[in-house]
């Protein structure tokens, strides 16, 4: 099936669907037809065309505007249907008009930038802290970017003639700050607004509604779930998405079929996902804020399944004294994963950049998964230990809500 058919069947609903239901079906509203239950995994490279006029006039239209070609897929790099199915449920979960897929979460950061960049547009204005590697992507220009970063209330005063950006992420990997978005949008002008969703995902934040033109993830994280797909993905209308299907095509990073097929699975519990993992991190942010050998807390005021906390000891003595939970890089999978930001995922910010943007040396984060409470919690009680020196203050560095029910 090709996605010119599956666009148009999907888009035919007689009524709004709760967030929910859209993670099950969007993408999928065409397979009962199909005489299907589970989405087919296409894995062409390429396709057969014996009208070569035809296919020549779709690839001369895709060149002009990057819109989806019509008719049949022409080449595994132009698009392929099972990530098509992917992107739909996607905008659909975000409220988009369209998502384009990636490779990585990188390499959607990196079209963006190419595609602001080659109208001119290459000052960026962004707010600390990002994801390590965005920072770094950012600060090294090594895409011919210049930025200037600056917090939420200077994004105005920040803004230039050439700005093509501004960029934000909210909640903010690893300290979990969060960004008025709708007052960041406001303050962006005419100038596209991209917000990195991929901690709160569109469980818990849809930054299209508050005024962002551009959603990022790390697919790898929450949309994916399970530690076994690596991807990237960029909502936004679908002027911007023909930009970026264009730079796709044109660098290759695209995303493979079967990750493809794998995030579409992933979305289907994604709402049960993010919520019960989120329960659960409240309850554990709560008794971390209330543990003497925690100094500090940060859990952000929308929730979700983010922890960060500052131990009174050696954080590293916590990584390496967990035995249920895995000391390892990423987020968002159903188990639990702990790691020091400042020696791993931010080890490339400058140091003193880091801790400017609240990322000290004893911050642990952690992505907590599916297990049990209080599982988790004795391991993080026998990981922590005591303290050598006096005990911490025990201070939130933001709200730690009761858990959900």
């Amino acid at each position: 099936m090709d996605t010119a058919s599956m666009g148009a069947y999907d888009d035919v609903r007689t009524a709004p669907r709760a967030l929910a239901t859209e993670a099950v079906h969007a993408g999928r509203d065409d397979l009962a037809r199909q005489g299907l239950h589970a989405p087919p995994i296409d894995l062409s490279t390429t396709y057969p065309s014996y009208d070569s006029r035809g296919e020549a006039a779709r690839i001369d239209a895709f060149a002009a505007t990057g819109a989806e070609p019509d008719g049949p897929p022409v080449y595994g790099r132009l698009g392929n249907p099972t990530v098509a199915r992917f992107e739909t449920a996607l905008a659909r979960l975000e409220g988009t008009e369209a998502a384009v897929a990636f490779a990585s979460g990188m390499a959607a950061l990196s079209a963006v930038l190419l595609v602001r960049g080659a109208t001119g547009l290459r000052h960026v204005v962004a707010v600390r802290p990002l994801y390590g590697c965005s920072d770094h992507l950012l600060t090294a220009g090594l895409l011919g970017t210049e930025v200037t970063w600056t917090d939420p209330a200077g994004v105005a005063d920040a803004l230039r003639p050439d700005t093509g950006l501004v960029m934000v992420e909210s909640p903010a990997n690893p300290t979990l700050a969060e960004v008025d978005l709708r007052a960041v949008a406001h303050a962006c002008g005419s100038v596209p607004l991209l917000v990195d969703n991929t901690f709160a995902t569109p469980v818990l934040q849809r930054p299209a509604g508050q005024g962002a033109r551009l959603v990022l993830h790390s697919a790898t994280k929450y949309l994916g779930g399970h530690g076994d797909v690596l991807a990237g993905v960029v909502a936004c209308d679908e002027e911007f998405a023909g930009r970026l299907r264009q730079v796709r095509f044109a660098t290759g990073g695209v995303l493979h079929p079967l990750a493809g097929y794998l995030l579409l699975r992933g979305l289907s519990t994604l709402p049960v996902r993010v919520r019960a993992a989120s329960a659960t991190a409240a309850e554990l942010a709560r008794r971390l804020a209330a543990d003497p050998r925690v100094t500090r807390v940060h859990y952000p005021r929308i929730g979700g399944a983010m922890v960060a906390f500052e131990v009174d000891g050696d954080p590293h003595e916590v990584i390496a004294g967990v035995r249920l939970i895995t000391p390892a890089v990423s987020l968002g999978s159903v188990d639990t994963l702990i790691q020091h930001p400042a020696s791993i995922s931010h080890r490339i910010v400058d140091a003193e950049d880091r801790r400017g943007a609240g990322v000290s040396d004893r911050l642990l984060r952690m992505s907590v998964g599916l297990e049990d409470l209080e599982d988790l919690w004795s391991d993080l009680d026998q990981a922590l230990k005591r303290p050598e020196r006096g005990a911490g203050s025990g201070a939130t560095g933001h709200h730690v809500p009761a858990p959900a029910h």
